[in-house]
């Protein structure tokens, strides 16, 4: 017989067995006049459906959590992607202005054009 199996004189369903109070199913298994043995029976049936419904809860919460640390795992690489897009935008600009400024020091220097002593040194 399996271990799970209710006994021959039960009429309780997995799903009232594990939603029922203990108060309640002691009460139910002392009125049915059940030996010791298979109320104990029904006790470790009950501990394990009730443990087998802890364990699919931790899995849907752990599943649900990787989800969601995958989810922003992927919005941190999207933000990071932006950010590096941004800086080398940044760093042509940047680029950019030095370019000008050098063409306009040397401008200046060709032509005699005085600089201002706090643009000499940029």
């Amino acid at each position: 017989m399996d271990p799970l199996s209710p006994g021959p004189c039960l009429d309780i369903s997995d799903d009232e067995l594990v939603s029922i109070s203990v108060r309640d199913l002691n009460r139910q298994l002392k009125l049915r006049g059940l030996t010791r043995e298979q109320i104990v029976g029904m006790k470790q049936r009950r501990r394990t459906l009730k443990n087998r419904g802890y364990a699919a809860s931790c899995r849907v919460k752990r599943i649900e959590h990787k989800d969601e640390l995958e989810t922003e795992k992927s919005q941190e690489y999207h933000d990071m992607e932006v950010m590096q897009d941004d800086n080398n935008k940044m760093r042509e600009e940047i680029d950019s202005w030095h370019s000008k400024y050098e063409a306009l020091m040397k401008f200046a220097t060709e032509k005699k054009i005085p600089i201002p002593p706090e643009l000499e040194n940029m």
